[in-house]
């Protein structure tokens, strides 16, 4: 029988957060969504909006309770190489308030969203997401770390064309590790990985990976 957890999602209106949000409800989570004044309109009905700002440690300390579920989905969106200094200002800066201040909150648990690596490109990005990952780990927080790399959905489905190639470099087996770990998940996927990722924390104090084999096959 599956915990009902308190569930904190910081960028939840966002791309991943507006399809995550309703299935942590349906799942029987008791959902807070921290979004700024001007978005709080568009939580889903099923969540308690928050007014805050992921990007200053005092707004995260109001909204966090002790033995929280937190999943940070804050980022830039749609990166690219040219924002470069939005994945510092704000994927990497917003990682490192919510570490400061769950380390003091109690919280129980923090699912990250990562990105795979590593890759030829999107280097900054990497970096800033790692950067996150061990801003995180370094609290010696209970940690879930997700790593995709380019989640497909409404509106983000253009990569899919690239499907014939990573067919054929998950048959060569000098390509089939960088095929299978830069390869491409669903956001159906993504929020069910998500989901399970709430549902069953690894052992308190630790850092679980899940990769993008996992994230499929979630």
């Amino acid at each position: 029988m599956s915990v009902a957890r308190d569930v904190l999602v910081t960028g939840g209106t966002g791309y991943i957060g507006r399809a995550l949000v309703p299935e942590l409800c349906s799942r029987g989570h008791r959902v807070r969504v921290l979004a700024r004044p001007g978005s709080l309109a568009r939580v889903p009905a099923c969540a308690e909006g928050v007014a805050g700002d992921a990007l200053d440690a005092a707004s995260l300390a109001q909204a966090l309770r002790a033995d929280d579920t937190v999943v940070h989905l804050v980022g830039t969106p749609h990166p690219n190489p040219a924002k470069a200094q939005q994945f510092l200002d704000v994927d990497l800066a917003s990682a490192r308030a919510l570490a400061r201040v769950a380390a003091r909150s109690g919280v129980a648990h923090i699912v990250y969203v990562s990105v795979a690596h590593p890759a030829p490109v999107m280097q900054e990005y990497i970096s800033a997401r790692l950067l996150g990952e061990q801003a995180i780990a370094a609290q010696r927080l209970t940690a879930t770390f997700l790593r995709p790399w380019y989640v497909l959905g409404p509106g983000r489905r253009w990569p899919a064309l690239f499907k014939p190639l990573y067919g054929l470099a998950s048959m060569l087996p000098q390509w089939r590790e960088s095929a299978e770990r830069l390869g491409l998940v669903t956001i159906e996927q993504m929020v069910r990985a998500l989901a399970q990722a709430v549902a069953a924390p690894p052992p308190a104090g630790s850092v679980r990976i899940v990769d993008v084999p996992d994230i499929r096959a979630a």
